[in-house]
């Protein structure tokens, strides 16, 4: 029999089968179509793209990774936000800003292949466009995700992420942010250093734990072969990760990325940091995350209508193979 499992963050209800669980078998891998044309990544291209943001390039060599704006951006960093009221509705000028960060000069270098140094410099170069970003007053968040992959809705396949400042807080951290705040006020504990706390004790849906940040399975996932990356520590803003996290988190990422592609046969997928909102006076009760979902299922007209997902995988029955305890 299916399970029903809730989200203690979202409150959000997942309906899990373990009856006749999915094995990375069952997944079909997806075929990858190069796009034609010249692409404005790839070194000897600049000038394809919008004047670089950031670069780093040591002296005497190549650049290493670049931070360009996006030439279609979802909003722009120009104007004021204009807030009006047009009959019961709401509305703002699409202020924000929408870069791209190109994380390796190499075409078919994947996250996998990084080593943590390179890793390391990636995870810096989020922080510092970050810090740089929450200096404008007008922006209330910062979202840093990466699109791998045709189904995870990347439209070129040169390695890259985004990062998106928005003058509001999404609804999703909104919701997320009262429940944290609910449960501190009632046990003066950080829910997500609870979780991760008992996620590292149990041990059954642990990936991997390092000396400062864990890999585990959400319990209830969203979505087969789902993997969250959190601090051990508390904290609320990515910003302020101290060196020995950021150089952890560099040593379990480039894993996860290769388990993922070894295992599941080079999936497409999101990878979504969240963080506090840049003005939380709360910071006690967040605790920023990395969010992993292999886009191994569709989202169809179930779950949009009801809110809620089916996960044809049990994380434990994933992890067991992320592990390498089972083979497909």
């Amino acid at each position: 029999m299916a399970e029903l499992r809730k989200d203690p963050i979202t409150g959000r209800w997942v309906i899990v089968a373990p009856e006749a669980p999915l094995t990375p078998k069952d997944f079909e891998p997806e075929p990858r179509t190069e796009p034609k044309g010249i692409c404005p990544f790839c070194p000897g291209n600049e000038a394809m793209t919008p004047p670089q943001i950031a670069v780093r390039c040591p002296p005497g060599k190549p650049w290493r990774n670049r931070v360009v704006p996006n030439k279609f951006p979802a909003l722009r960093i120009e104007g004021g936000l204009e807030r009006i009221g047009v009959g019961i509705y709401d509305r703002m000028n699409g202020i924000g800003a929408h870069e791209v960060i190109i994380e390796t000069p190499e075409h078919l270098k994947e996250l996998a292949d990084f080593t943590p140094e390179e890793f390391l410099e990636l995870l810096q170069l989020f922080q510092e466009r970050s810090l740089d970003l929450a200096k404008d007053k007008r922006f209330r968040y910062i979202l840093i995700f990466k699109n791998f992959g045709e189904a995870a809705g990347a439209s070129l396949s040169h390695p890259h992420s985004q990062l998106i400042a928005l003058p509001i807080v999404p609804k999703r951290v909104k919701e997320e942010m009262a429940t944290v705040q609910h449960y501190y006020a009632q046990k003066e504990r950080c829910i997500f250093c609870d979780l991760v706390y008992q996620e590292v004790k149990d041990r059954e849906r642990l990936f991997l734990e390092g000396d400062e940040v864990a890999a585990f399975a959400p319990f209830s996932s969203l979505f087969p072969f789902e993997l969250w990356v959190a601090p051990k520590k508390h904290a609320a803003h990515f910003t302020s990760a101290p060196a020995p996290v950021l150089q952890d988190l560099a040593r379990v990422l480039p894993q996860i990325f290769k388990r993922m592609r070894d295992v599941l046969r080079g999936p497409s997928y999101n990878f979504v940091l969240l963080t506090s909102a840049l003005e939380d006076r709360n910071e006690e009760a967040y605790h920023w995350h990395i969010e992993i979902m292999p886009r191994l299922t569709r989202v169809a007209g179930f779950e949009w209508g009801s809110g809620f997902y089916v996960n044809p995988t049990p994380p434990e029955l994933a992890c067991r193979y992320l592990r390498g305890e089972l083979t497909a």
